[in-house]
This record gives C-alpha cells, sequence and structure tokens, in this order.
C-alpha cells in the first residue's frame, strides 16, 4: 500500500537560481544535489522535520510559472509571512484568515505561485 508521498517536483527554469531561493528564503536543506541526465541536476530538498522532500527540476517542454498545486503548511502564517517577507519573497496575497483557517500566496524565484496555509 501507499504510505506516503515521497517527494513533490517543482518545475524550475534555473536550477542554481531556485536552489538559492528555497534554501536562502525559504530555509529548505539539501538532501541531494547530483548529476541527473545532460546538463540537469537532481536538486531534492528537505522541509525541517518532514520527511516529504522538494526536488527542483528542469523539465524539458514544461515551463515554470502560474499557480502550484503545492500548499505549504505553517503554524503561524502571519509570524512566517512577516519572517519570509523580510527575506526577500514576493507575496501577491498578504494573510487573509477565512472560516477554515489563514492563507498567503507567494512567488518563488520561477514566478511559480504557492498558497502558505495554516494547519
Amino acid at each position: 500500500m501507499i504510505t506516503q508521498v515521497k517527494f513533490v517536483s517543482i518545475t524550475v527554469a534555473d536550477q542554481d537560481r531556485a536552489l538559492e531561493f528555497y534554501t536562502q528564503k525559504l530555509g529548505f536543506r539539501v538532501a541531494t544535489d547530483q548529476p541527473h541526465t545532460e546538463g540537469l541536476r537532481w536538486l531534492e530538498l528537505k522541509i525541517g522535520g518532514a520527511e516529504t522532500k522538494v526536488v527542483l527540476f528542469k523539465t524539458p517542454g514544461r515551463e515554470p510559472g502560474g499557480f502550484s498545486n503545492v500548499v505549504w503548511q505553517t503554524d503561524n502564517v502571519q509570524k512566517t509571512y512577516e519572517e519570509l517577507k523580510a527575506r526577500g519573497v514576493t507575496f501577491i496575497q498578504e494573510p487573509k484568515t477565512e472560516s477554515w483557517g489563514t492563507s498567503a500566496i507567494f512567488r518563488d524565484s520561477e514566478e511559480n505561485q504557492f498558497v502558505l496555509s495554516s494547519k
């Protein structure tokens, strides 16, 4: 049986630029950085204590950008928003509280958009 999500892959145009964004601005840590195929690397990142990893991958024929189906969870959206904004992360929606919880939307270095959400 399936037990968990091993990794999610995020399409990027520039692996070095994306790696800098995800490690320096979001605080992720490199789990694997190795050659993959011609001119590409397998960049796998760890998020805090989570088991699911993030892969920054250049996908031939697929361009990055736009709304992503990946939603990042945090214990405190407002606090995380303030910390990330101070690090230079661009938010396209400030924290907003709804009946189901709080969320904000930010953009990465590759123009991908993600929701930052409470539990």
